[in-house]
């Protein structure tokens, strides 16, 4: 019997041998036959397919190759046109130039010459009148007119404006243009001196030139009758000396621009209030309008931009009232129905008025002067 048994289990395990080889044998006939086709993507990692031919590089080379070809054409074609612009404008300016230059060599208009002569005298007068080579006796410190001092950068003032500080980069644009041209001016006096600076500066060393990286500061000031006075320095890094160049920008003579005549009682002024609650406040302001603006000017509008419901009735209250009792009726009432804004409600109120353009002035008090002065400005 035990040799029976035995006999069982290794024939149990051949068996069960077997049926492990035909079930991997199977296992990878169908790995073999359902794994996808190795197309486009799908490559295994590390395995080059090539799905395209030579041809078709060369082809997509060639392609691109005249691509580029036809951009570069035509980018020359367009530098072509653009250096043929630019040479037209120049000889148009080289061609006004020379006529401004015959002008002033009196081959134009006869007095062009004499004019020129004249206005050349003035500017040197004004040179000899403001404070440039020789100073000026003035009453006190108080008529002393202060340099402020600058470099590339920044301005260093002393009346510092609304910005209300001492140190800032110039706002303006004509003001850095102004000063961006007086530094240039200084470096074409140095790179380009007279003979005679150049003679007594070139004595035994060789021409140096400076670059706006070598402008240090300068200082300047206006005299609002003569011009612009200014002082500026220039320093090689490693050099010792300094360059100090002082230029002065005269003003011109006073020049008529235009000459009218203003009718100001037909001029209507548009008084706008925003307004929000503050009844109270509103009624003491309306006493003072109808004693200023309704029984001394009469030339006045009313716009009144309420904010809110609550408190309305009792502005239209008041409103009504000084109609009734000064039988005034220049008034508008613009409710909104939102939150209170002194700028939108200024912007609603001038946006209303149909009557001519809008000049804005932001005050707190109203007199009959102040009137006056806004109908002149206006």
């Amino acid at each position: 019997m035990p040799r029976r048994g035995s006999f069982i289990q290794a024939r149990t395990r051949w068996l069960l041998l077997g049926l492990a080889l035909v079930f991997s044998l199977m296992l990878l006939m169908y790995l073999l036959e359902c794994a996808p086709t190795p197309e486009g993507n799908g490559s295994l990692p590390g395995i080059a397919i090539e799905t395209h031919g030579k041809e078709y590089y060369q082809a997509l080379l060639q392609e691109q190759e005249e691509h580029y070809k036809n951009r570069a054409s035509s980018l020359k074609k367009q530098i072509a046109q653009l250096k043929q612009e630019l040479q037209e404008m120049s000889e148009k300016l080289r061609a006004a130039h020379e006529k401004k230059l015959s002008a002033a060599n009196g081959l134009g208009h006869p007095g062009t010459k004499e004019q020129s002569n004249d206005l050349l005298e003035f500017l040197h007068s004004q040179i000899d009148k403001a404070e440039v080579v020789v100073g000026a006796k003035i009453p006190s410190e108080y008529a002393v007119i202060p340099f402020e001092s600058f470099n590339t950068m920044k301005v260093y003032q002393l009346e510092m404006g609304l910005t209300r500080h001492p140190e800032e980069k110039p706002m303006r644009k004509d003001r850095r243009d102004e000063l961006v041209e007086v530094i240039e001016a200084g470096l074409d006096v140095i790179n380009n001196p007279d003979e005679e600076d150049e003679e007594q500066e070139n004595r035994g060393s060789d021409k140096v030139l400076y670059s706006e990286a070598d402008f240090v500061e300068g200082y300047y000031r206006t005299e609002r009758d003569k011009g612009s006075h200014y002082e500026l320095l220039y320093k090689k890094a490693d050099s010792a000396s300094y360059h100090h160049i002082t230029l002065f920008r005269p003003f011109g003579p006073l020049m008529k621009v235009k000459v009218e005549t203003k009718d100001l009682s037909k001029v209507i002024i548009n008084i706008i209030v925003p307004l929000s609650g503050r009844t109270e406040a509103f009624a003491q302001f309306m006493q003072n309008y109808r004693n200023v603006c309704i029984q001394q000017d009469k030339r006045t509008y009313l716009t009144v931009v309420y904010f809110g419901d609550e408190g309305l009735s009792e502005v239209k209250e008041i409103l009504s009232s000084i109609d009734s009792d000064s039988n005034f009726n220049n008034y508008t009432l613009i409710p909104l129905k939102e939150e209170f804004s002194r700028g939108r409600g200024l912007e609603v109120g001038a946006q209303a008025w149909d009557k001519g353009e809008v000049l804005l002035f932001f005050v707190m008090l109203i007199s009959t002067s102040l009137l006056d002065s806004w109908k002149r400005a206006g």
